[in-house]
């Protein structure tokens, strides 16, 4: 069905082709909408005038109030986080408004964080704070700025309310595009209901609005979880190669799409350590930088848990078929990985030892991930080291392996490497100065790092680390 809301036309393809796994729920009212920060490049995509959202009732629709006819939902899903399976975790503060088709003709969510509470709730309010979504928005554009997949936020409102965390801070709603909120999650639940043939509805949803082309395989079902793990293997070797800890990679928090999502107690690394944590919740380092491509696959391996009834009747044989794309899982991430880490090399093929050898003497210097690689490009990177002969040994190897037009090589270095990410303490510096009502400087790091690779005057200090003798940066899972 087509609602033709005043801005949108809500479609509703999810609640009505997979009933059982959403449940009809309106947002809180809010008493005093202001809209905060409006993605008008978004807005645009979506089709929609981006002057028109930002009038009453296009912020009192962003915030959940929705014109008659349009129903929104709190969807359901399970999820292991840290390892532990919680059977009904579901929307607890967020409604998904409806599917909007964009100019490309490419269906989207349109999902609001901080709505109120729900059916999913489990005791909390339902709210959220102005920080943690526009962080949420932050991440979000950094990362489409670096081409990885991600959600995105289209509008963060404040409501005019205070939500009580460690203290109380002025509420927010976010409004969240993403290329659907299905998640390993989503299956899991659908699994455990016992209901194979809703389980079977979800994957041919899944099938038809992500990945069309199984379809017409000979085993659809495991056709679908084979480009779910080249999908997710693309994207965790996409984090790796910039330094991004997304820190709470629940299997509630990993897509079927392949995006991004849920960008909580995230950071970008600063010197390179694969034990590098962010996360006050992870004490044990489960969700460390250097884990996430395992811990993808143990996810994966929960998909496919959920799936296996579908895959073969024969339980042997499905298991069996499972692990294979399991094994391969391995192969694509190291692929993907091999073949970024050869473009931030300037290489002309991957050269898995160099590379390697390479993370060894970052580590063993503590030099910064992102700074290096502009710095080898530009021809300084031996300055970076307090110990450059290993480093002069390594260039040796790299050297011999340059194509000829060097001048060539650094520009298609400088296409993939960035100059600016979201640096930690930028990040708490904006969020803490909008938190108090000033947004100038989060416009303006959203601006530089959705320009990741276009180094601009006057912006060197958003280059660099934290000062030296800054305490270890800790993030908090707000959003």
């Amino acid at each position: 069905m087509t609602v033709t809301a005043t801005l949108f036309r809500f479609e509703d393809s999810y609640a009505r082709e997979v009933p059982g796994l959403s449940v009809p729920w309106a947002a809180a009212s809010v008493p005093a909408p202001e809209l905060l920060v409006l993605n008008e490049e978004l807005a645009a995509e979506l089709g929609v005038d981006p002057a028109e959202l930002r009038e009453p009732p296009g912020v009192a629709l962003l915030v959940g109030q929705v014109p008659a006819g349009v129903t929104t939902v709190a969807q359901a899903y399970a999820g292991h986080q840290f390892g532990f399976y919680a059977p009904r975790l579901g929307d607890g503060r967020a409604l998904l408004l409806g599917e909007v088709i964009d100019t490309q003709g490419r269906r989207h969510d349109l999902h609001l964080k901080g709505s109120g509470r729900t059916p999913f709730s489990r005791g909390a309010d339902g709210k959220a704070a102005v920080g943690p979504m526009l962080r949420e928005y932050l991440i979000g554009e950094a990362m489409q700025g670096l081409g990885i997949p991600t959600t995105r936020a289209l509008a963060v409102v404040a409501t005019g309310e205070r939500v009580l965390r460690e203290r109380a801070q002025p509420g927010a709603v976010l409004t969240r595009v993403a290329a659907s909120h299905l998640r390993v999650g989503t299956f899991q639940y659908a699994a455990a209901s016992g209901d194979r043939d809703l389980l079977r509805a979800l994957a041919d949803y899944a099938i038809a609005r992500h990945y069309p082309e199984a379809a017409g395989a000979p085993n659809r079902y495991l056709d679908l979880f084979r480009r779910v793990a080249e999908a997710q293997a693309s994207l965790v070797a996409r984090w790796m190669l910039v330094g991004f800890v997304h820190g709470v990679m629940n299997t509630d928090n990993t897509t079927i799409s392949g995006e991004t999502i849920d960008y909580g107690p995230c950071a970008f690394m600063d010197a390179f350590d694969p034990a590098t944590v962010f996360s006050s919740i992870d004490e044990g380092g489960r969700y460390a930088y250097g884990h996430q491509p395992r811990i993808l696959q143990w996810n994966l391996a929960r998909l496919a848990e959920a799936l296996l009834p579908l895959f073969d009747d024969n339980s042997e044989a499905a298991v069996e078929a499972t692990t294979e794309v399991l094994d391969g899982f391995t192969d694509a991430y190291a692929r993907h990985w091999a073949e970024g880490m050869a473009a931030k090399l300037g290489l002309a093929a991957p050269d898995r030892d160099l590379a390697e050898d390479l993370l060894k003497l970052l580590r063993s210097q503590q030099l910064d991930f992102t700074r290096f690689f502009r710095a080898l490009s530009a021809g300084t990177a031996r300055t970076l080291f307090t110990e450059p002969e290993p480093f002069d040994a390594w260039a040796v190897r790299r050297q011999v392996l340059l194509p000829a037009d060097r001048a060539t090589v650094a520009a298609a270095m400088d296409r993939v490497n960035p100059v600016y990410i979201p640096r930690n303490h930028r990040v708490e510096e904006a969020l803490a100065a909008a938190t108090d009502g000033e947004l100038g400087p989060f416009r303006r790091l959203v601006d530089v790092v959705s320009r990741p690779f276009e180094e601009r005057p006057g912006l060197a200090d958003y280059a660099g680390p934290a000062p030296a003798g800054c305490a270890p940066y800790v993030t908090y899972c707000g959003t």
